[in-house]
């Protein structure tokens, strides 16, 4: 996985106050924490981070105040439920080489068998463990020819070299439901019953 440079600065104001101030100049408050260090507090770029966050997971080289470079996972991302902007983030420190335990999106390729069955995405992210600079957007598992009742356990699906799973083998991931027999409408009912009192 490729870095993404974004120039961060540290900030000293907080409270709601010093964060709206913060997201009227297009900037995001957010907070750099982990190998014990404490938090740092940091003032991030909203269109650059915006850009970087469209990658799951992506390792973030962060250049704090022109004096120190980082390397970061973000690990907590708040937006506004309405509009969508980004309102905070947290990030992750991590170095080269290291295991870190993220969560990584599970896509599905092929058709069910013939029947209307759904498919269910029992996890959506799969928890896996990857070595910090490694870690994959998505994983891919093939549902082709599934029927009603079958599974695709963790076991299952095909992991990238050097990641491994951060759950039990034998949790469910995507399960195949039996198609629903589909309800007349309810005006079509009172119809009915309608017809058959007259």
């Amino acid at each position: 996985m490729s870095e993404v440079k974004i120039s961060a600065a540290t900030r000293t104001e907080f409270g709601k106050g010093a964060a709206r101030r913060i997201r009227r100049e297009d900037k995001v408050p957010g907070v750099l924490y982990g190998h014990g260090s404490d938090p740092l507090h940091l003032t991030l770029p909203g269109h650059d981070l915006l850009m970087a966050l469209r990658t799951p997971n992506v390792l973030i080289a962060l250049d704090i105040d022109g004096k120190t470079n980082e390397l970061a996972i973000p690990k907590s991302v708040q937006r506004d439920p309405l509009k969508g902007f980004l309102e905070h983030v947290d990030l992750l420190l991590v170095k080269r080489g290291e295991q870190v335990n993220v969560e990584i999106y599970v896509q599905t390729e092929g058709e069910l068998a013939p029947g209307g069955n759904l498919l269910e995405h029992v996890l959506n992210a799969l928890p896996v463990q990857a070595e910090a600079t490694h870690i994959p957007e998505s994983v891919t598992v093939s549902v082709e020819g599934l029927t009603a009742g079958d599974s695709i356990l963790a076991k299952d699906i095909p992991l990238p070299k050097g990641t491994t799973l951060a759950v039990e083998e034998d949790t469910v991931v995507l399960q195949v439901l039996a198609a629903q027999a589909e309800e007349a409408p309810e005006g079509e009912e009172a119809e009915g019953e309608e017809a058959a009192e007259a």
